[in-house]
């Protein structure tokens, strides 16, 4: 069975990664979370005293890069892919609400961008990679063998982050998590460096009253006539 690419793209909170990771494991493909690599940029930042409620110096960033390396590894009994920076997991760091609030601005930077996309495209060489986030079907795999587009109404984004974030004991309300979600919609979609776009070859998929397993099912029912389709090729 040929081995393709799979690009995953679509606004936050529309559940990108969990598609993404559950196609990986229903495939045996390696899975590569793009979102992830842009928010440990974010820690890094934040941590490192570079970036501050959302205000950054541009060449203070860039010239940080060198210094930041990114990888995954799995972890066996989470069942799950798990971000590395510098060698430290830092999963749990980048999955709060604060790195949520200034991921976009860092995200939006060009040389940020060209760095992370360079890493992204080698990890993608030799196929049999699932990789999800908001360019991925547009620059970084724009000759992927599938292309999804991940939506969902708001309000059940809303709902999704923000039951996610209590359920990982973050102090958050509702409106605060909307207005995020919002703002950084806006910013995405609205930023000069690859902003985010459904590709014109990709398949919409509104999530809004479907289940997990019902997303799956039509994910994998997508992928394998794509894979039945370039095997008469």
């Amino acid at each position: 069975m040929k081995k393709v690419t799979i690009a995953i793209d679509g606004y936050s909170s529309c559940g990108k990664s969990t598609l993404a990771k559950e196609i990986a494991q229903k495939l045996n493909y390696r899975y590569v979370d793009s979102g992830a690599m842009y928010r440990a940029v974010t820690y890094y930042m934040i941590k490192n005293g570079i970036l501050k409620d959302g205000a950054y110096i541009k060449q203070a960033v860039v010239n940080e890069l060198p210094s930041i390396e990114i990888d995954f590894t799995f972890n066996k009994e989470k069942g799950i892919s798990e971000t590395l920076l510098n060698g430290n997991n830092i999963e749990k760091d980048i999955r709060t609400i604060e790195i949520s609030r200034q991921v976009s601005p860092i995200s939006a930077i060009e040389a940020v961008r060209t760095k992370l996309v360079s890493l992204q495209q080698k990890m993608g060489t030799k196929g049999a990679v699932v990789m999800d986030g908001r360019d991925i079907g547009t620059v970084v795999f724009p000759k992927a063998d599938v292309k999804l587009f991940m939506t969902a109404n708001m309000n059940i984004r809303a709902e999704r982050r923000y039951q996610e974030l209590l359920s990982k004991g973050q102090n958050v309300n509702f409106d605060e998590v909307k207005e995020s979600l919002n703002r950084r919609d806006y910013i995405d979609m609205n930023r000069d460096v690859s902003p985010l776009r459904q590709a014109k070859d990709a398949i919409v998929i509104d999530n809004s009253e479907l289940t997990r397993e019902e997303q799956l099912d039509l994910a994998l029912d997508i992928i394998n006539q794509k894979i039945n389709k370039l095997a008469t090729l």
